[in-house]
């Protein structure tokens, strides 16, 4: 007869190991949610440039130096600021997430590296 009762030890290995997939999905997850904020903040930029060199449909672009052309300039470098601010956000989690799986014992990161590709900061654009 085989004995298939867990003894204490398995019951504690077996919560351990919940313990730490649980701890790496959340670091996973909190990464994952500010690189789609980042993309987010992107797509705004993208569409704000896009109305100010008067690519959106059917509207033409503001003149070069009037007020509302300084107005959406501020806007755009605005959100270029807060871009470069979550990218390093993303930065943080992404080392976050590296030394959680550090601390777990996995040692390979190409692939994560792979998946989570940096992009690079913005920079503001110059005042007419």
């Amino acid at each position: 007869m085989i004995n298939t009762r867990k003894t204490t030890q398995d019951i504690l290995q077996e919560e351990i190991l919940r313990e730490r997939a649980a701890v790496l999905a959340r670091a996973g997850e909190k990464l994952d949610a500010a690189m789609e904020k980042l993309g987010k903040i992107d797509e705004e930029i993208s569409r704000a440039l896009a109305v100010r060199h008067g690519s959106d449909a059917g509207s033409g672009a503001p003149p070069v130096g009037s007020q509302e052309d300084c107005g959406l300039l501020d806007e755009i470098n605005t959100k270029i600021r807060a871009y470069n601010r979550q990218r390093e956000q993303v930065k943080t989690r992404y080392y976050y997430l590296i030394v959680t799986r550090e601390a777990l014992g996995l040692i390979h990161h190409q692939r994560l590296a792979e998946f989570y590709r940096l992009p690079p900061k913005k920079h503001c654009l110059p005042e007419p």
